[in-house]
């Protein structure tokens, strides 16, 4: 390789390296609001009898954590597989939708790098990925999705969360009834400083608003997490019906 060659391939990896740093700084202040919530499921898998080995298992090979949570709550001994199953399936069915949100940036990609990076998206790195397309397409800058970026913060998010749920199960039987300190509390807070980082006004949010509804209805009414599907379903129509009137 020529002098040339070897020049510019540093410049490419330095800037894959800044990429990384950059969606490392993005994603800190989520992760400290992941941290609690991480540390409370595995509290809660812990009193359901899981391992220190199961717990992490449980949390790497599913890396959703809304469904794990549910799946802790329905699980007995013997647990109930078809049940958790289908209900996991529920719970996670809102990936459908994120993964279709990044598809058409992720389309140049081989599969062997498309579907592991589309293995690790969460909630959270989904809505920082999204931002800073908007951001760099803002700037002119192609491609607007930035795999480093991206993984930067994802990779970390999974670190921890496994990381945190197997402390959390190690620590559950000394802390004792760990939703008493208000770490639950962080689940949602997460979610509204995501939701407030898309906020383009209150035409945009009108499918958030009909989905938040049309969720709240049927949990009240229907057992199960089929409040999951419903709001998904829901907001897609009210976007599909809202963008029409335009």
């Amino acid at each position: 390789m020529s002098a040339i060659d070897t020049n510019a391939q540093q410049r490419v990896d330095n800037r894959t390296l800044a990429e990384v740093r950059r969606g490392v700084a993005a994603c800190v202040p989520v992760l400290l609001g992941i941290v609690p919530y991480a540390l409370v499921l595995g509290a809660q898998a812990a009193q359901k009898d899981l391992s220190l080995v199961e717990v992490p298992l449980m949390t790497g090979l599913n890396f959703a954590g809304g469904s794990e949570f549910a799946a802790i709550q329905l699980w007995t001994s013997p647990p109930h597989i078809a049940l958790i199953v289908a209900i996991t399936f529920l719970v996670n069915s809102r990936h459908l939708l994120m993964g279709a949100a990044l598809a058409p940036f992720l389309r140049h990609l081989p599969k062997r790098k498309a579907l592991p990076a589309l293995f690790v998206m969460t909630d959270e790195s989904w809505a920082l990925a999204l931002a800073d397309i908007k951001e760099r397409a803002a700037r002119g800058l192609h491609p607007a999705f930035s795999m480093p970026y991206y993984l930067g913060a994802a990779l970390v998010f999974y670190a921890a969360w496994v990381s945190f749920t197997a402390l959390g199960a190690a620590l559950g039987p000394i802390l004792g009834d760990v939703e008493s300190y208000g770490f639950d509390m962080a689940f949602p807070a997460v979610f509204l400083v995501l939701m407030r980082g898309m906020w383009k006004g209150f035409d945009a949010a009108r499918p958030w608003l009909v989905s938040l509804v049309v969720a709240a209805i049927t949990y009240l009414l229907v057992p199960g997490a089929w409040y999951v599907a419903a709001g998904a379903v829901s907001g897609l129509l009210a976007a599909y019906v809202l963008t029409g009137e335009k």
